[in-house]
């Protein structure tokens, strides 16, 4: 009898043995080993600690980074990755920092980051070791192989140019809601007064993704963006805090609320997703008018053409749609931001921009063509989209042994790569690289800096963003309508500080003075 009892404990201690040897191999073992593997081929950083890695150091860096004043200097990046910047400083332009338990090496070099980009040698794949994060979208930004390819495929006719020529409309209805908000605004006070253009544009570009992704539905939409928003601030919690095996299980009540968020929002795109299939059914011709429709279209084309199970299960539309609303609403809003903040501390830029707006449309409402033709509005996005991009790194992780640049990286490295280094670099750009300077894209991207891969705001290669054209349109067609209107600047109580939160963001607000032109 006790020689069985002696067997059942055995048995059900095993799995908590097997549990605590992955936590150990996770948080001790392979990043120690991962260490020591670049370390002995030069490449180098503060040392590994235990589980923290660098966040606690990362954490301490950014607090005092943000409590201080920088007045109106374009030199951001000290202040929004500090620890990023002070190790590149100490090791060199290829070196190693450790988010938790991850190794990430930093790459400056543009052929590099060419090559990483355009995953040359299949051995990369999206960075993010955390299941925590995937609570607030997958979809075509996470999938890796196959899936990846079959999902880009039944997406690109919905961002085909011709399609987001029809969302225009929607584009402007958003935007003439917002203008005619601020113009009752301006007249209440005597024609001028403050706003914070930060939540403004949030609540424009989060408008204009209910409308062009669901159409007629748009108004079900709405509560998403709130959803998505507290699920962001979650996930990006749990990105600066150290991770281990199983923890995303813990009852926590943070956990229990990014499960909550996660069924809620899941349980209302599902609910949007069948009330357009049975339209679709009824009206064949309602798919044109918005994202979920033209997906749903295409996915439907894809499985009668032979796609069988290699379409989008119903699982994977949410999830498409979880990537639209978050990816779709932040990136604008951000750019759109940046962008009246540079043109109220450039008024020259403002002069131009606005006096090019008016030649192409006068007092008329903006038109797809007419955005084409705007190529000093684009210049000074593109510049906004430098100096300040919505992404200030992205990242890859190695799936297997690779060699890039004569080194060996083994399964489990993350390569960053700082889009907002690369394009602050003076070799690459110039001395006046923290300058704000339109005029260096006068002659397409391709010719603004001495590389041509020192400017990818979008990602670059066949991952590039598949929504930047969607992007820029919609960002032309509100900043054409606002130079159209008003005339801005900065106010007194304006004070510049730009930090990270998933994307780059003004910690206290923008506000500016606008007045009735």
């Amino acid at each position: 009898m006790a020689y069985f009892a002696t067997t059942a404990s055995a048995i059900l201690l095993l799995p908590l043995l097997l549990w605590v040897f992955r936590v150990l191999y996770s948080v001790w073992w392979k990043p120690k080993r991962l260490e020591k593997l670049l370390k002995d081929q030069g490449i180098v950083g503060p040392r590994y600690k235990l589980l923290y890695g660098n966040l606690k150091e990362n954490a301490a860096l950014n607090r005092e980074a943000q409590s201080k004043p920088m007045g109106f200097s374009h030199n951001i990046i000290p202040r929004v990755s500090p620890l990023l910047h002070r190790t590149v400083e100490k090791y060199g332009n290829m070196s190693l920092m450790w988010m938790g338990t991850q190794p990430r090496v930093i790459i400056l070099d543009p052929e590099m980051i060419k090559d990483v980009l355009s995953n040359k040698f299949g051995h990369l794949e999206n960075s993010g070791s955390n299941p925590l994060t995937k609570l607030l979208a997958t979809g075509l930004a996470t999938y890796e192989g196959e899936k990846w390819a079959i999902h880009r495929r039944i997406l690109n006719p919905a961002f085909h140019l011709e399609k987001i020529k029809g969302m225009v409309p929607a584009f402007y209805t958003s935007s003439m809601e917002l203008i005619s908000k601020w113009d009752d605004m301006v007249g209440a006070q005597g024609g001028s007064c403050e706003v914070d253009v930060w939540p403004e544009f949030q609540n424009l570009t989060g408008d204009v993704i209910s409308r062009t992704a669901f159409g007629s539905n748009y108004h079900e939409g709405r509560p998403i963006f709130k959803l998505q928003s507290e699920q962001a601030e979650l996930v990006l919690k749990a990105l600066y805090s150290p991770y281990f095996p199983g923890l995303q299980y813990l009852p926590t009540k943070d956990n229990r609320r990014r499960r909550e968020i996660y069924k809620s929002v899941t349980d209302l795109l599902k609910g949007i997703i069948e009330k357009k299939e049975m339209a679709m059914k009824l009206d064949p011709e309602s798919s044109q008018n918005d994202l979920l429709g033209l997906l749903l279209e295409s996915n439907l084309k894809e499985s009668q053409q032979g796609g069988g199970s290699k379409v989008m299960t119903l699982d994977d539309v949410v999830e498409e749609c979880k990537l639209f609303y978050f990816a779709g609403q932040e990136t604008t809003s951000v750019l759109l931001t940046w962008t009246v903040i540079l043109l109220s501390m450039h008024s020259e830029w403002q002069n131009r921009a606005r006096e090019e707006v008016l030649k192409v449309f006068g007092k008329n409402n903006p038109d797809y063509d007419g955005l084409t033709h705007l190529k000093i509005v684009t210049m000074i996005l593109y510049e906004v989209l430098r100096l300040y991009p919505p992404l200030v790194l992205f990242a890859r992780s190695t799936c297997k042994e690779m060699k890039l640049g004569g080194i060996t990286f083994p399964p489990g490295v993350h390569l960053a790569l700082p889009t907002l280094f690369l394009h602050h670099d003076k070799e690459l750009w110039g001395e006046d690289a923290e300058e704000f300077n339109p005029e260096r894209f006068a002659g397409g991207v391709s010719k603004a800096a001495k590389h041509q891969n020192a400017f990818f705001p979008f990602g670059w290669g066949p991952r590039i963003c598949i929504g930047q054209n969607f992007a820029l349109a919609e960002a032309k067609l509100a900043l054409s309508m606002i130079l159209q209107r008003f005339w801005f600047g900065l106010s007194p109580s304006y004070a510049h500080s730009p930090f990270t939160f998933i994307t780059l963001r003004p910690l206290h607000g923008a506000q500016i003075v606008l007045h009735k032109l």
